[in-house]
């Protein structure tokens, strides 16, 4: 995948794509495992550019560096379950429905709809604080070629719900820096559970682990992720 190009279906903030995905997309095509750091917002519908940079490997615009993939042997933690029926009863507390800083977002925009986007909706787990979940049941038009969601889609499902441990309509935070782990590819026309951390904040970093599971508690991917504060 020397030159390759994101769909502007998968955008995040307008005009640019939702970083879970790209991070997904740029690791995939990459042996091993990688940790992607965003540099700029990632264009989309124009021709990407994947260069080697020594161990690195850079993603370039033309001349603006967008991406750098690094492998890596970090391990991944895992952010403690939460059931499917206590993350679907919270659905109607996300705060993403009044307000949302990018209600078009592919994973988590109220303005997208089924088959269109993840319609996740990370709401605040009572009793665990900067902790929220959500249900996910992704549909066949999500399956890959396997039968299986695609490893870049379950990126962009575990990047959003970092996002929402915190009030983004408040604090609006982008994603900086990702890194997933995972054992088992999800199936479309079955439940899962995103649940999301925020471990620290330090002035405009947040850093944040989520997990991915599936109906029974079994983890299947987990990220962590650092997320960036806008400038005020």
């Amino acid at each position: 995948m020397p030159t390759f190009a994101i769909d502007g279906r998968f955008n995040g903030p307008p005009g640019s794509a939702n970083g879970g995905y790209a991070c997904g997309l740029i690791a995939g095509a990459l042996p091993g495992r990688h940790t992607v750091t965003l540099h700029a917002p990632v264009p989309l519908g124009t021709g990407l550019d994947l260069r080697e940079a020594g161990k690195r490997r850079h993603v370039w615009h033309g001349e603006t560096l967008i991406a750098t993939a690094a492998g890596t042997t970090e391990a991944v933690g895992v952010v403690p379950p939460v059931s499917p029926d206590e993350a679907e009863a919270n659905a109607s507390a996300y705060a993403g429905r009044e307000g949302h800083p990018f209600p078009t977002c592919f994973a988590c925009g109220v303005d997208r709809h089924e088959p269109d986007g993840l319609c996740l909706t990370p709401a605040p787990v009572a009793g665990r604080p900067a902790t929220v979940a959500c249900t996910w049941a992704p549909g066949d038009a999500l399956a890959g070629p396997d039968g299986r969601v695609p490893a870049e889609i379950v990126w962009s499902a575990l990047d959003c719900p970092g996002g929402w441990t915190t009030d983004p309509r408040a604090d609006p935070l982008l994603l900086g820096r990702m890194t997933a782990t995972i054992d088992e590819l999800p199936s479309p026309g079955r439940q899962y559970v995103v649940v999301a951390h925020q471990d620290s904040r330090n002035g405009r970093t947040a850093r944040n682990t989520s997990t991915l599971y599936d109906a029974d508690g079994t983890a299947l991917a987990s990220a962590s992720a650092i997320w960036v504060a806008l400038a005020g």
